[in-house]
């Protein structure tokens, strides 16, 4: 059996898992999940993005500097995911759902109150990576493009998609969101991030897929 993907592009690590497999062009079957139905994947293997892009990248030997050999600089890349899971993933994932997935998709109210904590704590993760991670280097590891910077970027437009300005007043943040977009081409970064930068537009669950998805959703994002 050839390599199967259950994808959502509405997810941060799809889109990391999406655009690594096309940009190296690793032969795959598209599965496409509809998490806003309440859809989800069966027969998977690894469910973890992290696991399945390392998994990708030693099965297919991917150009080095995605997940180098060198023990310092792959541990500089393992820094990153290390950090990022419980820092900028949550609070990318927190701004979508608090500015836009709860209140338009799910219909439920969020305090100015729980946003602005939410808008605050993601200012703070920004801070982080762009003075630790990012500093004066081309990318976030050294001076090449890595699974750093492409789950870092995946993860940022979310944010993006709720109408966040992350890049704003940020112009080394900025510069390095064009120089991975430029990487991994930009045809390709378009074409991964089209349904998040129509969130917005969302329509409204019906009643029986609310009361199903929001205690998950609540869980999530605490």
């Amino acid at each position: 059996m050839g390599l199967e993907l259950y994808l959502d592009l509405l997810s941060q690590p799809c889109r990391a898992v999406y655009i690594f497999a096309k940009k190296n062009r690793i032969p795959f079957e598209l599965r496409t999940v509809d998490l806003r139905k309440g859809g989800r994947p069966a027969g998977v293997c690894a469910s973890e993005s992290v696991a399945i892009l390392l998994y990708l990248a030693r099965k297919y030997k991917v150009p080095d500097h995605w997940y180098p050999q060198d023990p310092q600089a792959c541990a500089r890349v393992d820094e990153y995911l290390a950090w990022q899971h419980t820092a900028l993933r949550r609070n990318c994932l927190r701004a979508l759902w608090h500015k836009v997935m709860l209140p338009v998709f799910l219909g439920e109210l969020v305090s100015p109150e729980t946003l602005a904590a939410t808008l605050a704590e993601l200012d703070m993760a920004l801070q982080v990576l762009e003075g630790k991670f990012l500093q004066d280097k081309a990318f976030l590891t050294g001076p090449h493009v890595s699974l750093a910077d492409l789950v870092a970027i995946t993860e940022l437009m979310h944010p993006v998609g709720a109408g966040c300005q992350v890049f704003k007043g940020r112009p080394k943040l900025a510069a390095w969101r064009q120089r991975v977009e430029a990487a991994v081409g930009e045809a390709l970064f378009q074409e991964a991030h089209e349904v998040i930068l129509k969130a917005k537009d969302s329509q409204p669950a019906d009643p029986t897929l609310k009361q199903k998805m929001l205690p998950k959703v609540l869980a999530m994002i605490q």
